[in-house]
């Protein structure tokens, strides 16, 4: 059977206005939280709390910054002793910030200015990832109102500073689940998507519910020299010597390997593929290197396979006929399981070969989750995702960037990274980038796939 993107139901004006609303809000989180605007999370705030009384007066509600850690204690927590409590349901999280807009001009709609037409929700954050986070409020509330409480507790973690790493938010949040000695079944946070039209060889749209993520580390290269006039070069500048470094550190990229969430994710999706495709993955055993080499090709599936090397910023020299004192570049890594923060320092030292060539760390880094099998929870998330939008593969993988949910990985048996919306290639791009929105038929697929979580908590 060749699966559509089914219709998801219908989203009415005022629960589309709830979302709009909180687009409205300039929420971008700063590297230098002194350059966040704190008002703007306030007037979120206020807003969440006008639109979801019954979870503002039956949750507890734990501040940490601006995030905002939900508590909706199970009908367990009745009976159980004080210094027995139940594990934990489930941890679902959603971040508030958003990134910076920096080609404004080019929207069709004013980023921030949360327009609602017939068919879509305009605005930063309208996939990533506000639409989660009201998503979910949404549920709690609708749930609240019927008189459903789930069986063991569930916790909603909202970050404010996810787009910077979280440091402010997801990190304090974390840890004070830990102080509270929560160990939950399910960990839920976005990632990973359905996608229609992207996945090559694959009639029908592909559900990755993500089981983990890839570590980061962005890495600065720099040289110092004396300087001088042009006319009178040594043999090599700064600027020459650091070319030389960033073009030895792209050149020799780390080696393709296949991991056991990329080999389940390849079991999962071969069934729906066609000819030879199909045959050709069974053989994955004695075929290994050449899947992996036909996974190199394409960006998108070359970052499943290896620790990706991306320079990004490169710097040096004042002027055209001063010699350059100092050259720098960054070069930005995400890091595959089984791979580590100090083997990407080690690659880079001995690919460069130049002991004139500083090698450091910069900013935010970390380590990739550590390497799993889905969990007991992946398929009653897959079945949700069926339920929502039919007919679809369903498989898992892993998030190439980094999400709040690394900073909760050991308070949970099962680990999901995933939303319910189908996207085309195009609509990907637009996930920090120009004209982000969320059809209303998506956010009617967010909202069903939410509701029927929390029913099912509640069993």
């Amino acid at each position: 059977m060749t699966a559509t993107a089914a219709t998801g139901p219908a989203v009415d004006a005022a629960t589309a206005e709830r979302l709009a609303e909180a687009l409205r809000c300039v929420t971008i989180s700063r590297e230098d939280p002194a350059e966040t605007d704190d008002s703007q999370f306030v007037r979120l705030a206020a807003h969440l709390e006008r639109s979801f009384p019954l979870v503002h007066e039956r949750l507890e509600l734990e501040t940490f910054g601006h995030s905002r850690l939900y508590t909706w204690a199970g009908t367990e927590e009745d009976t159980a002793d004080s210094a027995d409590r139940p594990p934990a349901a489930a941890i679902l999280l959603a971040h508030l910030d958003v990134v910076p807009v920096d080609d404004e001009a080019g929207w069709t709609h004013p980023p921030f200015a949360g327009v609602v037409d017939d068919e879509f929700i305009w605005g930063r954050g309208a996939i990533d990832d506000k639409s989660r986070a009201v998503a979910l409020l949404e549920a709690v509330e609708a749930a609240l109102a019927a008189g459903v409480r789930p069986r063991r507790t569930v916790y909603l973690a909202l970050g404010h500073d996810e787009e910077v790493f979280g440091d402010g938010g997801a990190v304090r949040m974390a840890r004070r689940l830990r102080e509270l000695g929560v160990r939950a079944d399910l960990l839920l946070d976005e990632g990973g998507v359905i996608t229609h039209g992207v996945a090559d060889g694959v009639d029908r749209p592909v559900a990755t519910i993500m089981v983990g993520e890839k570590g980061y580390a962005t890495v600065r290269l720099s040289v110092w020299a004396v300087g001088g006039h042009s006319s009178m070069p040594g043999r090599r500048t700064a600027v020459g010597r650091l070319a030389r470094a960033v073009a030895r550190v792209q050149e020799h990229p780390f080696p393709l390997r296949m991991t056991p969430v990329t080999a389940d994710m390849l079991a999962r999706i071969r069934m729906f593929m066609s000819e030879p495709r199909r045959t050709a993955l069974g053989l994955s055993r004695v075929a290994g290197p050449a899947i992996l080499r036909v996974l190199a090709l394409r960006p998108q599936t070359e970052a499943m396979v290896r620790t990706t090397t991306a320079p990004t910023v490169i710097h040096g020299g004042v002027k055209a006929n001063v010699l350059p004192q100092r050259a720098e570049a960054l070069v930005n890594f995400r890091i595959l399981p089984g791979d580590s923060v100090d083997a990407v320092l080690a690659h880079c030292r001995r690919v460069i070969k130049d002991r004139e060539v500083a090698v450091e760390l910069v900013g935010m880094s970390s380590e990739p989750s550590p390497a799993r099998s889905p969990g007991p929870w992946f398929e009653t998330i897959a079945e949700l995702a069926r339920a929502v939008v039919p007919g679809i593969a369903v498989t898992s993988g892993l998030v190439p960037g980094a999400t709040d949910s690394r900073h909760y990985d050991d308070l949970a048996e099962t680990r999901c990274n995933f939303a319910p919306i189908v996207l085309t290639a195009a609509d990907l791009e637009r996930i920090h980038g120009t004209d982000e929105r969320l059809s209303r038929e998506n956010y009617g697929r967010l909202l069903e796939f939410n509701r029927r979580l929390v029913e099912h908590l509640a069993r």
